[in-house]
């Protein structure tokens, strides 16, 4: 029943993904108004597919691949419907219903694989490193969406070029904004996710080795996050430099998550 649920949240997201393949023809005007509802309904969905796995495995199972990606994507949609009620704006859904899509339909093949665990391991310090470190990836996210938009936005009224989906943009200063919050609310749960995934190394393994591929690119990430808030804190970085900064990020991001294939203590294999 859970991968049935998931199935039919990813059919709701479809909807979302052609509103953003559509975003910028006249087309997207209808589309914009029963996407958001379809992604709303879709969210619920995968929150009763999770829901059932945990209540038959235990909090364990979000820790299998499939669960995490669809853990992820349910956090990334999240994290898009706090930035929508708070500014009323739809325009992130352009980035980001096509990840929460493609983590969906990944999450809901056949072949699924599953988290290497040890028999020893502390379980619910695995659960809290996941959950918070995802959480952390999908304010990342979110921050990167926002600086796209910044950089579409400040090149569209240089050009003084607007059409479909640019017309519905929020101003300058208040996607900058919700690229600025998403980072501050976004770096507690990244570093409290790899604490806890140290934890986890530690009580496995005795040790935490930082050459490992997938904790020293963890921890390169995490260097990078640092970074972006420190000079958008500190040195005032906004706009262009931020949107950058914001997209080496999340490709640290995503560097270090293809590193749980390959890594000696942190890896993913086939069920």
């Amino acid at each position: 029943m859970p991968l049935l649920w998931l199935r039919v949240a990813l059919g709701c997201y479809a909807i979302g993904l052609l509103y953003a393949l559509l975003a910028l023809t006249q087309r997207s005007y209808l589309l914009n108004r029963i996407a958001l509802p379809a992604m709303s309904v879709g969210m619920v969905f995968q929150f009763v597919s999770l829901s059932e796995s945990v209540l038959v495995g235990g909090p364990v199972t979000i820790t299998l691949v499939h669960n995490s990606e669809s853990f992820l994507a349910l956090l990334v949609m999240a994290a898009f419907m706090i930035v929508y009620l708070v500014y009323r704006t739809t325009s992130p859904g352009i980035v980001v219903f096509p990840l929460v899509f493609l983590l969906s339909f990944v999450a809901a093949t056949g072949q699924q694989p599953f988290l290497l665990t040890s028999p020893g391991l502390r379980r619910g310090w695995l659960v809290a490193h996941i959950a918070l470190i995802f959480t952390g990836y999908a304010a990342l996210f979110l921050s990167f969406t926002a600086s796209l938009l910044y950089l579409v936005q400040e090149r569209s009224l240089k050009l003084k070029k607007t059409s479909g989906v640019l017309l519905r943009l929020p101003a300058l200063e208040v996607i900058d904004e919700i690229g600025y919050r998403s980072l501050l609310l976004g770096f507690p749960f990244m570093t409290l996710g790899l604490i806890a995934g140290s934890i986890v190394a530690q009580t496995t393994y005795g040790r935490v080795n930082l050459l490992d591929p997938k904790i020293f690119l963890s921890l390169l990430m995490w260097a990078v996050y640092m970074v972006m808030v420190f000079t958008r804190w500190n040195a005032g970085w906004r706009g262009r430099r931020a949107a950058y900064l914001a997209a080496g990020a999340v490709l640290a991001a995503v560097i270090a998550w293809s590193a749980n294939y390959f890594s000696a203590i942190h890896r993913f294999v086939q069920s």
